[in-house]
Parts: structure tokens; C-alpha cells; sequence
């Protein structure tokens, strides 16, 4: 096997459908645009950023029935290595419908196939067997029915001969998560917000959650992703801030995982913290120009890149 730079894992993969109607209308039939196919889940998303950025990856996840022959289809289409697990139930699929008229779009997320313990388990031991290889593993998106709340803990300490694990989901997940112990983790602010037990977004506050979020648990990083505001990158001794992209949306679909697909190519690259976190804001700018769940470009993360500034915040240590 050629050599692996980042390893993905994704429990809840999809089929995303993508398309447009002249207007939203509530019981009234509506005419649709042609339907664009993408393969999804947090962690293929990822993937597919890292290999468009030349980023050596290989994407492991579970798949089953026409859909799941589908999702590894789209997968491969994109060039991106995989080690698919066969389920017995379809994967799933996820709908994504744009209003013209309003630009407004609408997300439609189904929970996903149920996974039998010896479908999950074997995710995790093909994890584990090509993990040691990886300087990174990247562990990312929702639990599907069947799968215990603690996964991404396993998953964790089934990649521990990683050099650095990286988790992106909420919750209980990834709580369980942090109790293993992680190298960074993504955010958003209202994930951050939950995790954190706070209530308020304003700056001193976020850092000051920040701090106790490294008090408690084993982490490294925090990038936390503020949508048009830009992003914080957080560490135990410093806070950087880079500001937001005005960018009118074509979709926000996928933007999470371009953020973090592009800052793990630049970490992969041995590139600081400013650099990292100007790519990821960059990456994330860059998926609202692609219609559905088509991801960053990288000629658009290059053209962007320059536009994203990047400051230490004062005051950290007072």
C-alpha cells in the first residue's frame, strides 16, 4: 500500500443530494433542478478536501445496499482510497434543496442505516490496522443507530499509533471523545457552546471557556469554526483569531468540513498554526462557491488565502 499521510474515519456516511426549486411552497408539487450526487459524511468529506490538495488519504467507512455501492462509486470517482466496510442495512441518503428565489437552502439529515456491533467493530479494527501508518486520523461526523455513544472514545484508543487524532461531532460523542484524549478538535460555536455549558459568544468569554476546556480534558487544539466571523484557534499558551470572507453563499453545505479539511493539509505539511488556520478559513470560505455538497476547489483556497488575516489576541495570559 503507498504510503498514508491521513487516515479518515466515517460511522455515518451518506449519499447527498443536492438541488434547486424556483420557490419553496408548502404542499405544492415543486419542479427541481437535476439532482447533483456527492458522496458524504463528515469524514469523506475530508478526505476528498485532502486528496484535492495532494494530501495522501485514505477514507475508511461502512457501506451497504444500492446506495452504498453508490456512495463508493462517488468516493472512488473523486480518487480518494478507501477501505469500505459492508453493512447488511442501505446507507442513507441526505437531501439538500436551494430556493432561488429567497436563497435560502434546506438541509434534510436522516439518522442513518443501523450498524450491528460487528459492523461497527469492524471499522474500528481496520482503523486500527492502518492508523500506526498515519501521521494523522481523523474521526468525524454523527453516530448512526446501533452504535454506542462512546465510539469515537474507541476510536481514540484504536488510533493511538497515530501521531495525532483529530474528532469533529457533538455531544455525548464527543465527550467521549475528549476522555480518550485528542489532539484537536472543530467546533462550531454552538457545539462549543454545549460542550463548554455556556451561554454567551462573546470573545472573552469563548477564551475563558477555552482555558477550562484544557484544564479538564487532553487536548491540544480547539478550532473553533464562527461561520461568517472567521475562526479561533485556541492552545493552552496561545489565541488566534482570523477574521471572515464576505462571500455570498451558493451553499453552506460541507463548508465545516472543507475548514478542517484544509487546516489538516496544512498541519500535514508541517506549516504553524497561523498558516493552518488561515487555510481552514480559507478551505471553509472556499465550499460556499460550489453548489450542493461540492467542497472547496483548491484554485479557490489558494485565491482566498491571502484575504484571511490572522492576529494574536492580546490579553490571553492577563
Amino acid at each position: 500500500m503507498p504510503p498514508i499521510q491521513i487516515v479518515t474515519l466515517t460511522i455515518n456516511p451518506a449519499v447527498d443530494i443536492s438541488t434547486s426549486v424556483r420557490k419553496m411552497v408548502p404542499f405544492t408539487k415543486m419542479r427541481c433542478a437535476e439532482a447533483q450526487r456527492d458522496p458524504g459524511g463528515g469524514g469523506i468529506n475530508v478526505a476528498r478536501v485532502l486528496t484535492r490538495l495532494g494530501i495522501d488519504t485514505i477514507a475508511v467507512y461502512p457501506a451497504g445496499g444500492a446506495t452504498g455501492q453508490t456512495l463508493a462509486a462517488l468516493v472512488e470517482r473523486e480518487s480518494v482510497r478507501s477501505i469500505v466496510i459492508p453493512t447488511s442495512n442501505d446507507t442513507r441518503e441526505d437531501i439538500t434543496i436551494f430556493d432561488e428565489t429567497t436563497r435560502e437552502q434546506f438541509r434534510l439529515v436522516f439518522p442513518g442505516a443501523l450498524l450491528s456491533e460487528f459492523e461497527w467493530q469492524q471499522c474500528l479494527d481496520a482503523l486500527a490496522r492502518i492508523s500506526s501508518q498515519a501521521g494523522f486520523v481523523v474521526a468525524s461526523g454523527s453516530l448512526p443507530p446501533g452504535v454506542p455513544a462512546d465510539f469515537y472514545g474507541k476510536a481514540v484508543r484504536a488510533s493511538k499509533g497515530a501521531a495525532r487524532v483529530i474528532v469533529d461531532t457533538t455531544g455525548a460523542a464527543l465527550k467521549a471523545a475528549l476522555d480518550a484524549g485528542v489532539y484537536l478538535i472543530k467546533p462550531n460555536l454552538h457545539e462549543f457552546q454545549e460542550l463548554a455549558g455556556i451561554g454567551t459568544e462573546d470573545e472573552p468569554s469563548l477564551l475563558e471557556a477555552g482555558r477550562k476546556l484544557f484544564d479538564r480534558y487532553s487536548i491540544e487544539i480547539i478550532a473553533l469554526s464562527l461561520g461568517s466571523q472567521g475562526a479561533l484557534l485556541l492552545t493552552r499558551d496561545i489565541a488566534l483569531r482570523a477574521n471572515g470572507l464576505p462571500i455570498e453563499p451558493v451553499s453552506v453545505s460541507g463548508a465545516g468540513d472543507s475548514f478542517l479539511g484544509a487546516m489538516v493539509s496544512s498541519l500535514a505539511r508541517d506549516d504553524n498554526l497561523e498558516a493552518a488556520l488561515r487555510y481552514g478559513v480559507a478551505g471553509g470560505s472556499a465550499a460556499l462557491l460550489s453548489p450542493g455538497t461540492g467542497l472547496c476547489l483548491r484554485e479557490d483556497i489558494h485565491r482566498l488565502a491571502s484575504s484571511v488575516n490572522v492576529t494574536a489576541i492580546a490579553g490571553r495570559h492577563a
